[in-house]
């Protein structure tokens, strides 16, 4: 999956697609895979933003990536989970993958990514799902809960970013903003070779790759949009989350801290905690965080719907 520069959308009407289609070149790393995924686009406040949906039936849940990355790199888990009965949908975010890219921080903030996503369950005809992600995605992921409670019946949060990682998310992020607002021509040209070289086949290399591959411009305003507006939702927005939910974390870096994802956990009154090895286990060994995945779909969908507003 290609990434490239598009231009700040303009403020106008457009009809969103309707058809979802299969996309013309499947990856080839998707061993779990029985059916071809399925690729559209719909708009949300101007926005043309991209998904996948991979396998069928009721059991949904809507996996989000992690920041300057994309669907790619969660490829290989929706397809398992398809292989296993689930319909799992990945969005890109705004600034992210093929969705649009546009320049205004405001775009950008992760309350606003919510919204996005329960835009996305509208436009499917989703009344509920379980919501989940990676980083950037499991936080945003939070946020859909506390904004539509009713919609969630569930959580998968990889790697959470709370607060005990803010300092290490700013040493982080903070020059990484500032090489691509101060260092654009040099940034600009690595991003040109990036676009350049062809992509693996491998879904979180090349999200990597598409990372690298991104406009100076773009990347700074999505990075200027998460580091200006909320993170998490509160504590206490946290602790009426009464919902089935699985946490993963890894000890291996301070961005994601454990004890974040452990703190996490606990607060949530139905939170269960798993520690991974590292990043990588989800993408390179998935097996056991796939099947824990799994169980708490099958314990998710096996209760009782919660009542949903939409549903009259």
């Amino acid at each position: 999956m290609g990434t490239t520069g598009a231009p700040e959308p303009e403020t106008k009407n457009i009809a969103p697609a309707q058809v979802l289609r299969a996309p013309k070149d499947l990856p080839e790393d998707n061993p779990g895979s029985v059916h071809p995924y399925e690729i559209g686009q719909f708009v949300h406040d101007n926005l043309e933003l991209y998904f996948e949906v991979h396998g069928k039936g009721p059991r949904v849940l809507i996996f989000l990536h992690g920041i300057l990355m994309d669907a790619n790199m969660n490829r290989r888990l929706a397809s398992d989970l398809a292989a296993k009965g689930n319909r799992v949908i990945l969005l890109d975010l705004p600034g992210h993958g093929l969705s649009a890219r546009p320049l205004r921080a405001s775009y950008h903030r992760m309350d606003t990514y919510a919204g996005h996503v329960i835009a996305l369950m509208d436009h499917l005809g989703i009344d509920q799902a379980v919501v989940g992600g990676v980083s950037l995605g499991g936080n945003v992921s939070l946020l859909v809960a506390a904004q539509a409670p009713d919609r969630v019946r569930g959580l998968v949060i990889e790697m959470p970013v709370l607060e005990w990682a803010l300092p290490a998310a700013a040493v982080t992020f903070v020059p990484l903003l500032l090489a691509v607002h101060f260092a654009r021509p040099v940034v600009g040209r690595v991003a040109k070779v990036f676009r350049w070289l062809p992509r693996t086949g491998n879904g979180p290399l090349d999200s990597v790759m598409n990372m690298f591959a991104a406009e100076p411009r773009e990347t700074a305003a999505v990075l200027h949009g998460i580091l200006a507006g909320p993170i998490a939702p509160t504590v206490d927005q946290r602790a009426a989350m009464d919902i089935p939910a699985l946490v993963i974390g890894h000890k291996v870096d301070h961005v994601h801290p454990f004890h974040d994802a452990e703190q996490l956990a606990r607060r949530l009154p139905r939170g269960q905690l798993i520690q991974a090895s590292s990043v990588l286990e989800l993408r390179v060994h998935p097996e056991r965080l796939t099947g824990e995945i799994n169980g708490l779909l099958d314990t998710a969908w096996a209760a009782p719907a919660r009542r949903s507003r939409r549903a009259g």
